[in-house]
């Protein structure tokens, strides 16, 4: 078998996983898990085939089900030291509906969910003490959504401090209007991390709802008036449109013949890019390889596909 050579960095990935139940109301419901961040550590973590040490911070119960997540992650090959368990309060859920072409409508429970309130933790110091020596820490706009509007004052701190000891920042802005208040709260904490994100993702239907952009194009000037340096941005059916620096280049999507389901497209780009910048390819290679995973999760129901249906690296790159 084809290897690829995985560069050594100590990487992290903050955020919550949540209950998945799919189905028609009344129905039968088939029970997994999910979450935007997590989604991009399991799939990274398969990917990278332990080459990499890919670590999950988020906060779960000590209750039955939270054990179980923990135990599944633990076998796909993510690194649980960063969890912090809550004796009070469980995993957040959700339900996921699809209308006929793959698009999906969620339902969440999630107000009094452990990873809500880690910041509030008595060993988060512990956990932040952690991020202070990764190379690479990933978040997204749900991690900072889900908090409470002085948690998430105090995270953003605890980000520009990570930054300044020379954490690199990559930053998903995957904006969920339900998880807050108002969109002007969502473009204040994304105004504050644009200028430290090392790199960002964005999908432009998410961009065009929080910023009314008329097109990619309006996406790309105004992140890069912000202080973007590197930035995918996402376009589904279309692929991506990169940027960094002066470069600029678009990566066609892979064609599927049939969709299935959506979820965790945008997530899965982000650990195929990841994966494939860890082994040392370009950008253009690296979406490329985020296009390809991306396809392959949107033809299986749920977040997470069967591992069996999981590409190797290698055959993501096309070696």
């Amino acid at each position: 078998m084809t290897t690829v050579a995985i560069k050594r960095s100590r990487i992290a990935l903050l955020g919550e996983c949540l209950i998945e139940l799919n189905g028609e109301p009344f129905g039968i419901l088939h029970q997994s898990f999910g979450g935007d961040t997590l989604n991009t550590a399991l799939y990274l973590a398969r990917l990278t085939q332990k080459d990499a040490v890919i670590r999950y911070a988020t906060a779960l119960g000590t209750d039955a089900v939270s054990n179980e997540l923990l135990r599944r992650w633990k076998r796909e090959g993510i690194d649980t030291s960063l969890v912090l368990r809550d004796p009070v309060r469980r995993p957040g859920l959700y339900w996921v509906s699809r209308d006929a072409e793959g698009e999906r409508s969620f339902t969440y429970w999630r107000g009094e969910s452990a990873a809500r309130f880690m910041l509030r933790h008595r060993d988060f110091g512990t956990v932040a003490s952690a991020l202070a020596e990764l190379d690479v820490l990933y978040l997204s706009g749900i991690s900072l959504a889900i908090l409470p509007e002085e948690d998430r004052a105090v995270l953003i701190e605890l980000l520009k401090g990570l930054r300044r000891r020379g954490v690199a920042l990559t930053f998903d802005s995957n904006y969920r209007p339900a998880l807050w208040s108002t969109p002007e709260a969502a473009r204040a904490a994304s105004l504050e991390l644009y200028p430290m994100a090392s790199s960002l993702f964005v999908t432009f239907e998410d961009e065009r709802a929080l910023w009314g952009d008329v097109d990619a194009e309006a996406t790309l000037k105004r992140l890069q008036s912000a202080g973007v340096g590197s930035v995918a941005i996402k376009l589904g059916r279309d692929g991506c449109l990169y940027a960094t620096g002066n470069r600029r280049f678009s990566v066609p999507a892979e064609p599927v013949a049939r969709v299935v389901d959506t979820t965790a497209a945008g997530d899965a780009f982000n650990a195929g890019f990841l994966a494939a910048w860890l082994a040392g390819s370009g950008e253009e290679d690296c979406c490329r390889v985020g296009n390809r995973l991306a396809a392959r999760v949107i033809q299986h129901m749920g977040a997470i596909i069967p591992s069996s249906q999981t590409p190797t690296l290698p055959e993501l790159l096309g070696t």
